[in-house]
């Protein structure tokens, strides 16, 4: 039974609403001034109070601040017969929960009752009443998705109700997960059939990592507009759909979804949007810019090159600048000198936090407990654009003229289930694909690439292949398997074929000056 508190002194003009409550299974308890108020509040909890604004002696809104200091996390409804703006503002601002203006009717209070005691109950109720009716109609998009537009509608769809159960206290949430595994599953079903085919056509294939210069950027710029582009390393759809709440009342924006390359890596799929070129390409033609897999040289140092090579290539003479934000120093020193990057048509930005919390999520025992799991991840996500420059770099686009455009270059997926796989010593490291020219594994759990040229993938010998795992998999060796299956099952892991890895977002945003 929910417990009430009702402070008003006419309470005996309300027992008309006190009957009501408690015949609605509510116990309410009343009293006639602020200081028998602050008593009771002292001495017990209550689920919600009504307190009335014109009050003799202490005040509504006296009574307000002293109850918050009491017990700051009671919602209050403020009850008043006052329409003046200024005595609603002084309530609002001290964080009342609703207010509703005499005379009040028992259905008004039954409906605030509702939004601030049982919200959580009834949207928890509402929402999986929801996703079980479209459970069905999910299951046959699965079913049916021929295209990647189709399987970007799956991938939406999932995610919306992945967003919508993890804000409730839902047993559906596990049903949910099973779906998503099943679309994963139907998901590489779909990139086995059609991945080569792309590759074997780029003038028909989907929207990919080399085309997002020529297709998402060169217009702008045609347009004689100013870009600014984003690629936030590692960031995945549902990350997006969380920060978009926080950027809708800043600007308006253009939502789309793309698809990365293989190896969905950032040493593949970055250089692929910044040259615009796919890998082996980079590596035929700028061999200078090409850091292979077996090489101790970071693999993303040759970024702004890449870009120039593009630009030469369309013979562009716009101007650029690129920049690489690891930390919020760095963040900050682009916020200052923004003024003074408005003189080039497109400034390049590449933000690293994500795809940093990623790997200190396997690395570090803390940071794994934060982000215990999808939900709890998204959260840090947010945090750390709320409360870092990298916020205030947002708003300041906002009140530019700047065209934005934000993307990634790849997405991840948590990952569970070791499949094992043989190398020698100078195979790759990388849990979601590996390349080599003695790889041994079993055909049938990973979607193997024996003709790398043709994918448009270097072929450092010409017995290489590469082999990519799908859904929850990653590759453990053998020989030390029991310590690969503990360190890093339930980590985040990207360069595989999930959904959420290749279907990443890509974001055209105006701000609303």
């Amino acid at each position: 039974m929910k417990k009430l508190l009702w402070i008003d002194d006419e309470i005996e003009l309300l027992k008309a609403h006190i009957l009501f409550l408690e015949k609605k299974g509510y116990d309410v308890e009343t009293v006639t001034n602020g200081y028998d108020a602050l008593e009771r509040c002292a001495a017990q909890t209550f689920d919600l109070i009504l307190l009335d604004e014109n009050m003799p002696g202490l005040s509504g809104l006296e009574t307000l601040s002293r109850i918050k200091d009491i017990t700051p996390s009671t919602p209050v409804v403020m009850v008043t017969k006052s329409e003046e703006e200024n005595i609603m503002e002084q309530a609002i601002g001290a964080k009342i929960a609703d207010y509703l203006i005499k005379p009040v009717n028992p259905t008004q209070i039954l409906l605030t009752l509702k939004k601030n005691i049982h919200q959580r109950q009834i949207v928890t109720e509402v929402t999986q009443s929801a996703y079980q009716q479209d459970f069905g109609k999910i299951g046959m998009q699965i079913n049916d998705s021929m295209t990647l537009d189709e399987w970007i509608e799956v991938y939406k769809r999932l995610t919306y109700w992945e967003l919508q159960l993890s804000e409730t206290d839902s047993g559906m949430k596990e049903m949910l997960s099973m779906q998503r595994t099943e679309a994963n599953t139907e998901f590489a079903k779909f990139i086995r059939k059609n991945y080569m085919k792309w590759m074997d056509s780029p003038e028909t294939r989907p929207l990919m990592s080399p085309d997002i210069f020529k297709r998402h950027i060169f217009p702008h710029l045609n347009e004689g507009e100013k870009v600014f582009l984003l690629v936030i390393d590692n960031f995945r759809y549902d990350q997006w759909r969380i920060l978009s709440s926080e950027l809708a009342d800043l600007f308006t924006f253009e939502e789309n979804l793309y698809c990365s390359i293989l190896p969905t890596a950032t040493q593949y799929a970055r250089n692929a949007i910044f040259s615009g070129l796919m890998p082996n390409i980079i590596a035929k033609m700028f061999p200078d810019l090409w850091v292979d897999e077996d090489s101790e040289e970071g693999k993303n140092l040759n970024e702004a090159p890449l870009i120039r090579t593009q630009f030469e290539r369309y013979r562009r003479r716009n101007t650029f600048t690129y920049h690489k934000i690891n930390d919020s120093a760095a963040a900050e020193k682009l916020l200052h000198t923004l003024p003074s990057l408005q003189k080039y048509d497109l400034n390049v930005v590449v933000l690293n936090f994500i795809d940093m919390l990623s790997h200190a999520r396997t690395e570090s025992r803390m940071v794994r407990e934060l982000a215990r799991n999808e939900a709890a991840y998204r959260s840090l996500t947010l945090s750390w654009f709320r409360h870092s420059a990298v916020g205030e770099l947002f708003r300041a686009l906002a009140a530019s003229d700047y065209r934005v455009v934000l993307t990634t270059d790849h997405g991840s997926i948590r990952c569970y289930n070791p499949i094992k796989v043989v190398g020698d010593r100078n195979t790759n490291t990388n849990l979601r694909y590996k390349l080599g020219k003695n790889l041994s594994y079993n055909q049938r759990e990973v979607f193997e690439i024996k003709d790398p040229l043709r994918a448009g993938l270097p072929s450092p010998n010409l017995s290489t292949a590469y082999i990519f795992a799908t859904g929850e998999d990653f590759f453990a060796y053998p020989n030390n398997y029991n310590y690969y299956v503990q360190y890093y099952k339930d980590t985040f892991q990207h360069g595989g074929i999930s959904m959420e890895e290749m279907l990443i977002p890509l974001i055209t945003l105006q701000g609303k000056h």
